[in-house]
This record gives structure tokens, sequence and C-alpha cells, in this order.
């Protein structure tokens, strides 16, 4: 993974991403002038439903520079002041979301909004994501070949739309929307901390230090890795929820299909679930069926207890003919 003439030093790696080292103030500036903008990027992306704007500011935000300079604080057995800027910076994101959110209309749906419903129902396939993220952004910046890579590994992370939509969540008093935001950056935040300290530890940067240091504690390394324990029980389930929600949907769209056949001209448009209760849209050009005879052929097909609600649209689609064919 790390060949000789293309390695770098470990004082290269930690003067890259250690904010407090070299030419702080020019360093420092950078990181909240492009922080900043980026959270201001980004949160307008996401009130616009726009993934082109979105993907702009993963691109230019900075923050996981600090996160990474957690994982070679780790690995060097020092701390070298990382977690502040990681801290406030989060923060300094939030506010922006929040501020954002106060001009919304009264009216503004969070969840018919793609980029924030996509992030606030995390699950595991997300942390796997992240934790390979981590290792390829750690080996980018150990090999000198491979730097080109940096911006991939900025899109293929979430951190900064994540805390966007934490703080637009929590501008509008949408408290379980902004847990679920929360649980992906932090999911993130700690697989790229985790997977980085590994990375780094397996190309040898340790031995580097390890005489120099030989009784330092091993605290931060457990403490990281219980963290991403805890995160993923979460994960683990709501990726179960997310699976067994595909399944009933599915059940009762194929129950509701056959349902309607009994009317000429009626066809189901659609079946969702929200706020726990599944939606079953039809078009239909007359009465529908009783709706007694759907719910008794669900009848073991979902869980009992779950809300099964028809909305019917009244309608019937008219053939056209060709503009200019007579």
């Amino acid at each position: 993974m790390l060949p000789e003439s293309q390695r770098r030093t470990l004082e290269e790696v930690a003067e890259d991403l250690e904010l407090r080292r070299g030419d702080t103030r020019s360093k420092q500036s950078a990181y909240w002038t492009m922080l900043t903008l980026s959270g201001l990027i980004a949160t307008a992306g996401v009130l616009n439903d726009s993934t082109a704007t979105v993907i702009g500011a993963m691109i230019i935000a900075p923050l996981s520079t600090p996160i990474m300079g957690i994982a070679v604080g780790v690995v060097q057995r020092r701390r070298n002041g990382s977690v502040p800027f990681v801290f406030f910076g989060c923060l300094l994101v939030i506010v922006l979301g929040v501020l954002f959110s106060v001009v919304l209309p009264g009216s503004y749906n969070l969840l018919a909004n793609n980029q924030i419903s996509s992030r606030t129902s995390p699950g595991l396939l997300d942390l796997i994501a992240a934790l390979a993220t981590g290792l390829a952004g750690a080996v980018a910046l150990a090999r000198r070949d491979v730097g080109a890579v940096l911006p991939g590994v900025a899109i293929a992370i979430s951190l900064v739309p994540p805390l966007a939509v934490v703080g637009v969540c929590a501008g509008r008093g949408s408290w379980l929307l902004a847990l679920g935001a929360t649980l992906l950056f932090l999911s993130n935040l700690l697989a790229l901390a985790l997977s980085g300290m590994l990375m780094f530890t397996a190309l040898g940067y340790a031995t580097e230090t390890a005489q120099a240091l030989p009784h330092a504690p091993r605290r931060v390394r457990l403490m990281l890795t219980l963290l991403v324990s805890a995160v993923t029980l979460p994960l683990v389930a709501n990726t179960g929820i997310t699976y067994l929600t595909a399944i009933w949907t599915e059940r009762v769209q194929t129950a509701a299909t056959a349902w309607v056949r009994q009317v000429p001209g009626a066809e189901v448009t659609s079946v969702s679930v929200t706020e726990r209760t599944i939606r079953v849209n039809v078009r239909t050009p007359s009465d529908l069926p009783p709706v007694d005879s759907l719910l008794a052929d669900l009848n073991g097909q979902i869980p009992n207890g779950i809300p099964v609600v028809v909305e019917s649209t009244r309608g019937r689609q008219v053939e056209a003919g060709t503009v200019g064919g007579g």
C-alpha cells in the first residue's frame, strides 16, 4: 500500500492535518473561512434540494482535516489540538442551519426535501462507506502519488451537509429528524477518525513514536472503538426497520393492485410510509370497493396495528390524438 519511494514522513502528514503547527494563522483563517462558506453553500443546497450544490459544499469543506488530525494525534500518542476545531466547526455549521430555518415559510415540508429526508435515516451501509472512505483518505494522505483522490474522498464522506440538516431541523423544532442527521454525522466522524487511526498505524507511522512514548495510554483508541460500536447499534436497527418497511410496502402494493382491479380503469399510483402510516394513493373513475376487503387481504401480511390509509383521486385518463393527425 505504501512503497518507500512514495511514502510521506509523519512530520509531513502532521503538517498538513494539524492546524496548530507551522503557519497557524494562515491555516486557521483558511479553515474558518472555508468552513463558513461551505456551511452556507451546504445549507442553501439542502433547502433548494440541489444535489450539485451540496456536492460543491462537500468538496470545499475542510472539516475532515482536523478529524484526520485526531487520528494522527492518536497514532503519535499526543494531543495536537484538533478536537476543539472539530467541535466548534460543527457548532458553526449547525448555527448557520438554524439561521436559515428562520426564514423558511411555515408550510415548508422537511420530509418532502430529498436532501433532508436522505440524511435523517442513516443505516449500516452509511457506516461501512464512511469506514472505507477514511481508509482511502489515510492512504491518500500517506502517499505522494495519490493526493489527487482527496476531492473524491471529500465527496464520499458526508460531514457538513448532515450538520446543516441538523441546524435546519432543530430550527424548525423537528427534533427527531435532527437526531437522525446527528447520528449520521457522528457515525461518519467516528468512522473517519477510527479508520484513519488504523490505517496510519498499519502504514507504520505508529512505530516512529513508540520508543519516544513507550508508556502512552491507549484510552483514546479504546474510546473511539467503543463509540463506533455504540453508533453501530442504532444504525443496524434502522437498517432492519428500513428493510422491513420495504417488504411491507411491497406487500401492500401487491394487495392494493389486486383490490382495485374490481374497478375498471382504477390504478394504484403510489404506496408510501409517512409517520408510521402506510398510505395508498389510488386513481379511480368511480367508487372503490369496500376498504375492509383490502384490510382483510393484508391480515398477516403486515404487522397488526399499522394504520393503512387509502387516498383516492376521482378522474380518468383520456386518450389524446396526435396534433395534425386529423
